[in-house]
């Protein structure tokens, strides 16, 4: 009877995908999850790790930016160490590896040890994010690509966000190493499913031997060089540091490298020809900006609360939190949404939201707190489901199944690239126009002395009835001035960047035109 009913089934019936395909799936995911949480894990720890490890703030930067400089070079590598290895053995491989140096951090007392471990950590977790996607790709069936889809894009919304609080979180009630210890378990369970969920597959040593080791040498020395400049290239006054000047030659030299290899390799290590597919370009450029957006709000916003606002890491995380949960709503339907719905019209309007969330916050004043957030971190949540989730599909949708891994690799390249480039040019925006409005704001006070001295005359007064001295009344309020100014521009600065990134997500929407929705045909580029 059975028999007969499936013979009886309509030849087009699709299939769906296996026990076995639904755990590799869970796997992948999983390990995102993993990476990238380990991202921003120890941001909220760095006082307490900066001083366990005898290490200063400046110094302390290079605990996060050393993982992300091995991340960024690993992303796209991952494609051509899976068909070397084979994916099985390439992500228990990575798996173990990022055990071993998360353990290593935990166990670190000095600085160079924590970078070392942490430059592990990034390198492992940086293979990670894109296989995740590239098992959606390659093992759920066209008509269940959605749900896995909505599967790995919680991994990239989730991760950034709730670092900051697990890491805060742990510090407060236990220990900053439990940020690193807290990786053994859920490593385990991966590894578990990646042995259950993947099949054994041959390695390929010709691969390995035959490589484009020019474009190799130039992405590990190019990328890593371009992270570094990026991220510590205000704080080290960008061209009027050595060390600034020396990685942006090295960055420019490794670039270099990976264009000869395009020419030299016939399996070039970036397969940049993807880029010429007008369709996947146009994701990967909307991928960087909403990387930006991603990261920078990230940046800012515990940024005003934690100095403006007075609030400690753990308070800071659960605002940031809340974008988190348009996502836990929105889970249900998502695979239906995807499905049924146009990916451009849902990333359009994913992109208008975006901006909308950031227009609410360029009208903060020197009094706002948490509260004030709220509605714009919940509609940037929803901002970033309808933005992440289409653009994630699109971007496998865009190439063949065969390209899916190099598609992935630029992809998440793209989005990371795009985090840092943001994080870099906030920094600079941020101290300039910081610096702008407070010479404004100082003009202005100029211009209406007559208002000025009413102002310090009656600070001083109420500074004198407490000192009984009035040098020390007429300091303490000209102090009070200066202060408030500084608080001032500084709030304008805030808003002056969240105007910034509205901008930048509205000026992705041309491109949203230009995307296609249909499965790209072997051969296809256009």
């Amino acid at each position: 009877m059975a028999e007969a009913t499936l013979t009886n089934l309509p030849a087009d019936t699709p299939r769906n995908a296996s026990l076995t395909d639904w755990i590799a799936v869970a796997a992948g995911s999983l390990g995102a999850l993993l990476a990238t949480l380990d991202v921003s894990i120890t941001n909220s720890a760095l006082p307490q790790i900066q001083g366990q490890i005898g290490a200063t703030g400046t110094e302390g930067t290079w605990i996060a930016t050393g993982y992300l400089m091995s991340e960024i070079v690993m992303i796209p590598l991952a494609a051509w160490l899976t068909r070397v290895f084979g994916l099985r053995r390439f992500l228990i491989g990575t798996a173990l590896m990022f055990t071993f140096f998360s353990l290593f951090c935990g166990l670190s007392s000095s600085l160079g040890a924590m970078i070392a471990g942490r430059i592990g950590q990034g390198f492992a977790g940086g293979a990670m994010i894109p296989t995740a996607q590239t098992i959606v790709r390659t093992r759920l069936p066209p008509h269940q690509l959605a749900i896995g889809t909505t599967l790995f894009g919680m991994t990239a919304i989730l991760g950034p966000l709730m670092g900051p609080v697990v890491g805060g979180w742990l510090t407060e009630n236990i220990n900053w190493r439990w940020c690193f210890f807290l990786n053994l378990p859920i490593s385990v369970a991966l590894i578990t499913l990646l042995l259950t969920g993947l099949p054994a597959e041959k390695s390929s040593l010709e691969r390995f031997i035959r490589a484009d080791w020019l474009g190799i040498i130039g992405l590990a020395v190019g990328l890593s060089s371009l992270t570094v400049v990026l991220e510590e290239g205000q704080r080290e006054h960008w061209f009027d540091s050595r060390l600034i000047i020396c990685l942006s030659i090295s960055m420019v030299i490794g670039f270099f490298l990976i264009a000869v290899g395009q020419v030299r390799s016939s399996t070039p290590i970036l397969r940049l020809q993807l880029v010429l597919n007008r369709s996947f370009g146009s994701v990967l450029l909307i991928a960087t900006a909403v990387g930006a957006g991603l990261y920078g709000t990230a940046y800012l916003v515990p940024q005003f609360l934690g100095i403006l606002s007075g609030y400690n890491a753990q308070q800071s995380g659960s605002i940031m939190l809340l974008s988190g949960i348009p996502a836990f709503l929105l889970m249900p339907i998502l695979p239906k949404m995807l499905s049924r719905i146009d990916l451009r019209l849902m990333a359009g309007v994913g992109l208008l939201l975006y901006w909308a969330s950031c227009l609410l916050d360029t009208t903060l004043t020197a009094q706002s707190v948490g509260h004030d957030f709220v509605a714009s971190q919940l509609l940037r949540g929803v901002a970033q489901i309808l933005v992440m989730m289409p653009l994630s599909q699109l971007s496998m949708r865009a190439v063949r199944t065969q390209d899916a891994g190099d598609a992935s690799g630029l992809y998440n390249m793209s989005r990371n690239l795009g985090g840092t480039l943001g994080l870099a040019l906030l920094g600079v925006l941020m101290d300039r126009r910081s610096h702008f409005h407070d010479d404004a704001l100082r003009e202005g006070i100029l211009a209406n002395s007559q208002l000025a001295q009413d102002h310090m005359a009656s600070s001083t007064a109420s500074y004198l009835a407490q000192t009984g001295d009035t040098s020390t009344a007429q300091l303490q309020a000209f102090a009070q001035l200066a202060n408030d100014i500084a608080q001032q521009a500084s709030v304008m600065a805030y808003n002056d960047a969240f105007h910034l990134l509205g901008l930048a997500m509205v000026a992705c929407l041309p491109l949203i035109f230009i995307l296609k929705t249909r499965t790209a045909q072997a051969g296809s580029r256009k």
